[in-house]
């Protein structure tokens, strides 16, 4: 099997769902830097895989996708045999639901706390930070029954809510809080295949 293709920035969380979800499929990867502080996604030649200008964008034999979670979507369909993502109506609406949560309150309040220390963000701290607490707070009592977000299985709302959750304290967003949390982070962290995204010095991070 060639390699797939994977344009992507380390330190960028919505990146790292997608490589997390490759490496965990044992799929064979070829990473591709888009270097987004010399503004690699905005030129021409990125524009032209993804008009938004963002990374992620998989290439997998010709196939494109942008879009963090639809590549998860993809992912699972084509490579997972039917782990991660389940057929039926109900469980397939479970997944839907983290998906739109990553994609909304994780993207709104960890994940922009972590833009304010690690890329200089010009969001307010006083706002986002309590916010990401309200949200971390929900999550930790959804994790109080079940192993992972949707059940005793893990799938790809595991994957694609990891990477900014884990982060968290790199934008002052302490998880000392969040038992279920962090024992969740853990199952997640010991699935085979299983990589980290890099780790700043930032916030928290500091004296982590």
């Amino acid at each position: 099997m060639q390699a797939i293709k994977l344009y992507n920035f380390p330190r960028s969380g919505h990146a790292h769902r997608v490589e997390l979800m490759l490496s965990l499929l044992q799929l064979p990867t070829e990473l591709v830097l888009v270097d987004l502080a010399k503004g690699e996604h905005k030129k021409p030649e990125f524009l032209a895989i993804n008009a938004f200008g963002q990374v992620p964008v998989l290439d997998d034999q010709g196939v494109v996708l942008a879009d963090s979670n639809a590549i998860l979507v993809y992912l699972a369909k084509k490579y997972g045999k039917g782990r991660w993502l389940p057929d039926d109506p109900v469980g397939a609406a479970k997944v839907q639901r983290w998906l739109s949560v990553a994609a909304g309150p994780i993207a709104f309040g960890p994940a922009r706390a972590r833009l304010i220390t690690v890329f200089g963000a010009p969001y307010n701290p006083d706002e986002v930070i309590p916010y990401a607490h309200s949200v971390l707070k929900v999550i930790d009592q959804e994790l109080a029954n079940t192993a992972f977000l949707t059940g005793s299985e893990p799938t790809i709302a595991d994957v694609s809510a990891y990477s900014y959750i884990a982060h968290a304290p790199e934008g002052n967003v302490s998880l000392e809080d969040y038992a279920n949390i962090r024992a969740w982070l853990a199952r997640v962290e010991a699935l085979p295949g299983f990589i980290g995204m890099p780790r700043t010095v930032a916030g928290l991070q500091k004296t982590a």
